[in-house]
C-alpha cells in the first residue's frame, strides 16, 4: 500500500508549502496522507528539506474574480483575471489575462482610489497596459548632430553595450544604456529596463 493516502472524493495536493518545526521556516513539503475540507486541507507532511514528519492544517485561499482594463494605445477593453486570496499585486507586476501579457499600471480600491500595492481581496479593478511589445528609443549621434529612432522588443529581451544595428545606410554601435536613475556603460539590460538607448554611427553601407 502506498505510503501517501488521500481522499478519494476530493484530491489534496501532491505538495505544499507549510511551517517546518525543524526548519523554522516555511519549506516545500510532501503530502503523505491528506483531507480536504472546504477551505482547508488537514495533512501529514514530510519537509523535503529536513524530512521531518508531522501534521498540519492549511487554509487554503478562496479564488477571487477581478475585473481587468487593458488599455492598447488608444483603445482600451475590459476582462477580468481570477486570483488568490493570499495574493499580494502592485504596479509593475506582469502576467497573463488570457492570452495577453500585461503589465500593471494601477490598482483600483473602493471609492476609486488607486495604490501602488494591495492585497486581492482589497482590489475593485486592476488597470494594465499591454505588454508584449515595447518601444525603445535610440539616440544616434552623427558627429555634429543627433537624430531619435525607435525599435520594437519583447519585454524580455536583451540589449548590450557594443550591440550593432542597422537604420537605414547607417551602421550604430550602442554605447550606453539608460535605465530608471542610472546610465549603464557596460553589460546587458532586458528590455523593459530600457528607458533610452543611446549609439554613435560606425559606418554607413550602401547596397
Amino acid at each position: 500500500m502506498s505510503n501517501r493516502e488521500v481522499d478519494d472524493m476530493v484530491h489534496a495536493p501532491d505538495v505544499v508549502y507549510a511551517d517546518c518545526p525543524d526548519c523554522k521556516d516555511v519549506t516545500l513539503h510532501d503530502v503523505l496522507k491528506g483531507k480536504m475540507g472546504k477551505s482547508t486541507l488537514e495533512a501529514t507532511v514530510r519537509c523535503q528539506e529536513c524530512e521531518r514528519v508531522h501534521a498540519t492544517v492549511l487554509r487554503q485561499p478562496e479564488v477571487l474574480t477581478v475585473p481587468v482594463v487593458i488599455s492598447e494605445g488608444l483603445e482600451s477593453t475590459r476582462t477580468s483575471t481570477e486570483l488568490e486570496s493570499d495574493d499580494l499585486l502592485m504596479v509593475g507586476d506582469e502576467f497573463f489575462v488570457e492570452d495577453l501579457y500585461v503589465k500593471i499600471t494601477a490598482l483600483e480600491l473602493d471609492q476609486g482610489r488607486r495604490v501602488e500595492k494591495a492585497p486581492a481581496p482589497e482590489i475593485r479593478t486592476i488597470w494594465a497596459k499591454k505588454f508584449d511589445k515595447l518601444k525603445i528609443k535610440i539616440s544616434v549621434n552623427n558627429v555634429h548632430r543627433t537624430y531619435s529612432r525607435v525599435i520594437e522588443a519583447v519585454p524580455d529581451e536583451e540589449f548590450a553595450v557594443g550591440d550593432t544595428m542597422r537604420f537605414g545606410v547607417d551602421e550604430v554601435v550602442i554605447h550606453g544604456i539608460k535605465v530608471q536613475g542610472k546610465m549603464v556603460r557596460r553589460g546587458a539590460v532586458e528590455a523593459r529596463k530600457i528607458v533610452r538607448m543611446y549609439g554613435k554611427i560606425i559606418r554607413r553601407i550602401y547596397d
